[in-house]
């Protein structure tokens, strides 16, 4: 794991690599020990970071080489860094966090698309809502992969505040149900999720209704409705930020998992 740490006017590095000595200059990181470079703020932010590294990886695993003072950090910076370690990075192979001031990517391998949005939610979740996460983790190509590549990111847009599908949302679900109907019988979940706006319970509501409303066009397009489950996340799982327009349309989304 490569972390890279940046305050205000600072930068720092977190990495994992297998020696344990000196790591050259843009060496690929692997597991093993984890390198922690850089500067912060002071004394405290540290300790604290390296404390957390250590209760994560082993006090055998860190190696700190970070440097304090003389940079200015958002406000709660060192507070907020330690809450995003958690250990849900340790099961990211290759990987790098990169938090520079209140904007934090995370990408390299995990085991399967499940993990790759539960690593990333967490890390949302755990943030409050100045930062912005990015997701650039990577899960194994597969059925996931064949769900994922057809959806592209896209969002399935509905009628404001209700569960009818618009034009729009309608062409991308056709291209999933093409894309669902040459998997070897797959067990699919239809998730859906909002953004904070409103009452939270009525979110709920609302998510389960546009997922149940995809799977009942699915289902019209002749996939078949045991193959198919939906399930409402609300505002619980932002993939980003709420404070602006463009992150709250991010979060409105329907998700289509892979079911072991």
């Amino acid at each position: 794991m490569i972390l890279k740490l940046k305050s205000k006017l600072a930068a720092g590095l977190v990495c994992a690599a297998t020696a344990a000595g000196a790591m050259p200059p843009g060496a690929p990181a692997a597991d093993g020990m984890v390198y922690v470079t850089g500067t912060v703020p002071d004394e405290r932010a540290r300790s604290t970071l390296i404390a957390r590294l250590q209760g994560i990886y082993g006090k055998d695993k860190v190696v700190d080489r970070l440097e304090t003072g003389g940079v200015v950090a958002p406000p709660d910076w060192t507070d907020h860094v330690t809450q995003i370690l958690g250990d849900g990075i340790r099961e990211v192979r290759q990987g790098q966090l990169d938090v520079d001031g209140t904007q934090v990517t995370i990408s390299g391998n995990v085991a399967n698309e499940a993990r790759r949005q539960q690593v990333a939610s967490a890390i949302a979740t755990a943030l409050n809502p100045t930062y912005t996460v990015n997701n650039g983790l990577r899960a194994p190509a597969g059925a996931q992969a064949v769900l994922d590549q057809t959806l592209a990111d896209r969002v399935v847009e509905f009628e404001s505040g209700s569960a009818i599908l618009t034009a729009a949302g309608i062409t991308i679900l056709d291209q999933m149900a093409a894309a669902i109907a040459r998997l070897d019988r797959p067990r699919i979940e239809i998730i859906g999720h909002t953004d904070s706006t409103g009452n939270r319970m009525a979110n709920v509501a609302l998510s389960l209704a546009r997922a149940d409303a995809v799977k009942t066009y699915l289902v019209g397009t002749g996939i078949a409705a045991a193959s198919l489950n939906a399930s409402g996340a609300g505002p619980d799982r932002p993939i980003t930020s709420n404070e602006t327009p463009a992150g709250r349309a991010r979060n409105r989304r329907i998700e289509f998992r892979l079911v072991n």
